[in-house]
């Protein structure tokens, strides 16, 4: 990976909430007026990209209180050491999860991805489904949904701009490539898995949504929707039929995989 070449432009996408993350994965900030929220941290090599762009949204990186992540593969935890060493934070994470982040299973797809993983910690808060993180004006309700790891959760909470409020959400893991069975022969995984990630699916359905945000940019099309802001037109991240789509999208590569014998 040359980091430079993942640069993304950061802007606002709503009120208090932002896009700092890179063409590979996103990283967002939520500004809760008492400090601020970072959900997903990315390839340690990008640390100073991340960093940087929360600088370029006109926010201070240390003043960063919690590091919260959608789960336990390197590509979201990867520059959380850092990030703690520099800022102090707090760091958030599925209980299933803990043992990919702290080094005790080897699980983080670090090697599948060319990089070895030693930027281990031990998370501050582990969290159960339904655990909700209050910051400020900020209340972050964590919904697990195992399937893409046993320690997903999805995120679901408020943003405002003062005059208007909408609800954001996250669903936290939906690659195919840990669920696979090459991939859960080779460690001696169960395949129930597969149907971990289907009740997840299920279980956050019928959530009201008006702003879906991705744990990589072409989740949410965010790098469109952003031209397309630029371009003039009325924000399109204000969309709540996103997250339904987002959901079929997700049924349908499962399906695709499940077909193809993987």
């Amino acid at each position: 990976m040359k980091p430079w070449e993942g640069y993304m432009e950061p802007f606002k996408i709503f009120g208090n909430l932002y896009f700092v993350g890179t063409r590979f994965v996103s990283s967002h900030v939520i500004d809760t007026g008492e400090g601020l929220i970072l959900i997903d941290s990315q390839y340690p090599l990008c640390t100073y990209l991340l960093l940087e762009n929360i600088r370029k949204v006109g926010l201070d990186p240390y003043n960063i209180k919690y590091i919260l992540h959608s789960h336990g593969h390197y590509d979201h935890i990867g520059g959380t050491r850092a990030l703690v060493e520099l800022t102090g934070a707090k760091t958030l994470i599925g209980r299933a999860d803990c043992d990919y982040v702290n080094g005790k299973l080897d699980l983080t797809w670090a090697k599948e991805l060319g990089y070895e993983y030693y930027e281990m910690f031990e998370p501050d808060i582990l969290m159960d489904d339904g655990y909700v993180l209050t910051l400020g004006n900020t209340s972050i309700r964590c919904v697990s949904t195992p399937g893409h790891t046993p320690g997903v959760m999805s995120f679901f909470f408020d943003v405002t701009d003062g005059e208007r409020t909408y609800r954001a959400a996250m669903f936290g893991g939906a690659g195919m490539n840990s669920m696979r069975k090459p991939w859960l022969d080779s460690r001696g995984l169960s395949y129930s898995c597969r149907d971990d990630f289907l009740n997840s699916l299920a279980k956050v359905r019928d959530e009201k949504v008006d702003i879906l945000i991705g744990n990589h940019p072409g989740d949410a099309d965010t790098a469109g929707k952003h031209q397309r802001m630029k371009d003039g037109e009325e924000n399109p991240f204000l969309d709540p039929t996103a997250w339904h789509r987002r959901l079929d999208y997700c049924r349908r590569q499962f399906d695709e995989m499940i077909e193809k014998g993987l």
